[in-house]
């Protein structure tokens, strides 16, 4: 077997080395070979699986939905409202892990592979319900174009294993147009038998939306809002528990300095591309509004974006809603001062953002 291009040696290289120079203890070096080895071995398979099938490469990605935003600002509630949506199609957690062979239409929620997932799940979080905490996934709900967008080894879930500097900023100057043309390529992999609109979500698309357009002309932008001081608590929270599995420390106060620099870049970015693309190339949507009238905010997401809102769709979502209630797993606690940030610190950070737009403050 044969990879479809290098492209990914350079960050797979650059991240190694500062793994290396880390010096993590075995456990964390055992967890990150096991991430390397599997991305690389899904790329083998999709590679494989084109070659037998190339023309499923004929087959057009049209009109896909992008969510994005800061990190931790409702990208996953919204993506999973989306998803709720019949008519939608979602790369979902179970088929992004082990792609192939792809799913048939039929069985996209009872797929023996699913079932499995579903299984182990179910043990995990009665092992360990505290995790149900931090992000609301499952195996048959839709996951991050991160889990595959890492196959290039150019995705920031490399980075927020530990205190790899050399690897970050090597990323955020990186060119992504091979990552997001693999991207094309895994989406037209997955909708083999299972075609749809696809529905997409993950924060850091906010970091190369002019290279998500070369390849994506026709994608329809959503840009998630929530008050940027307890998003970028919630994100050095998170990103705390990745560095203790995979480096085995935290270090808070460089997860205060990292993750708000982040989080700052994100929305930037995302203004900056707004500037170059006009104002109505981005559709905007506020968590608070998300989260006090999810129903309504969803009927008017799909009049911006064009789509019709069907009762299939609203009962699709009530049903979601009622199942997955805000706090369902308990309250996911963080301080700012944890990680040596204040509103003191994070205002002037955020003052471009917060001049633009009114978001809600929280805490």
């Amino acid at each position: 077997q044969r990879f479809d291009s290098d492209s990914f040696r350079e960050g797979l290289e650059i991240f190694l080395a500062d793994v290396n120079k880390g010096q993590p203890p075995e456990a964390a070096i055992a967890r990150v070979r096991g991430d390397v080895v599997g991305a690389l071995a899904n790329r083998l398979k999709t590679t494989a699986y084109l070659e037998q099938q190339p023309q499923l490469l004929q087959r057009p990605i049209e009109r896909p939905v992008f969510v994005f935003g800061i990190p931790r600002t409702g990208t996953t509630l919204l993506s999973n409202l989306l998803a709720a949506d019949p008519a939608r199609r979602s790369p979902l957690t179970w088929e992004i892990d082990d792609p192939v062979p792809p799913p048939t239409k039929d069985a996209l929620y009872t797929d023996p592979r699913a079932l499995a997932r579903l299984d182990m799940e179910r043990k995990m979080l009665a092992a360990r319900p505290e995790m149900g905490k931090y992000y609301r996934g499952s195996a048959i709900y839709p996951n991050e174009c991160m889990f595959f967008m890492q196959h290039d080894f150019k995705a920031l879930i490399w980075e927020s294993r530990g205190k790899y500097l050399d690897y970050r900023d090597w990323l955020f100057q990186a060119d992504l147009g091979s990552t997001y043309a693999y991207h094309k390529r895994f989406l037209q992999l997955l909708q083999a038998d299972a075609p749809g609109i696809w529905n997409l979500k993950m924060p850091s698309h906010a970091l190369w939306l002019e290279t998500l357009l070369e390849v994506y002309p026709d994608a329809r932008l959503v840009w998630t809002h929530r008050g940027p001081f307890a998003a970028t608590g919630s994100f050095c929270s998170l990103i705390a528990i990745s560095h203790q599995v995979f480096a085995g420390k935290v270090d808070t106060q460089f997860l205060g300095e990292d993750c708000s620099y982040q989080a700052v870049l994100h929305a930037n970015r995302i203004m900056d591309a707004r500037e170059k693309f006009g104002e109505d190339r981005i559709i905007d949507v506020h968590y608070a509004d998300l989260v006090r009238e999810p129903i309504e905010t969803m009927r008017k997401l799909y009049q911006a974006l064009g789509d019709e809102f069907t009762p299939d769709a609203e009962n699709g979502m009530h049903t979601w809603l009622a199942d997955n209630p805000q706090d369902k797993f308990g309250r996911h606690e963080y301080k700012l001062a944890q990680f040596g940030l204040g509103v003191d610190k994070l205002e002037p950070m955020f003052e471009r953002y917060l001049s633009r737009y009114d978001v809600e403050r929280e805490g």
